[in-house]
């Protein structure tokens, strides 16, 4: 499993900590350090089953400065992608990616369901 993340996000040593203690393995990534590739992008967006709005991170401090809230419903979703893979503090994070699922954002319920079964 992919863990991607931003190690200073409360969120994602949350997300960490709960995959330590339940011995899941997976590799590490630092979104700002590796930011996902437009072709990683299009491949998690289909294994989310999210709406794409889902991988925007809403509360980002860039968000806001990009006005992105009244932008995105313009935007085309591969305008929307691409723009994802501009800057890796767009993302919401983190970002759990096994082989059939992309989990975005850490939802507990959600994690267990997915990765615990």
């Amino acid at each position: 499993m992919l863990f991607i993340c931003y190690p200073k996000c409360g969120t994602c040593q949350k997300a960490r900590k709960w995959l330590d203690e339940n011995k899941i393995s997976y590799d590490s990534r630092d979104i700002k350090e590796q930011r996902p590739s437009l072709e990683e992008l299009q491949e998690m967006y289909k294994k989310s089953g999210l709406p794409l709005k889902k991988f925007f991170n809403t509360s980002g401090q860039l968000y806001k400065e990009m006005a992105l809230k009244d932008k995105l419903p313009a935007m085309s979703e591969d305008e929307q992608l691409k723009l994802l893979a501009s800057d890796g503090m767009l993302v919401k994070r983190p970002l759990a990616v096994t082989d059939s699922r992309t989990l975005v954002g850490f939802r507990q319920e959600e994690w267990e369901e997915e990765l615990l079964r």
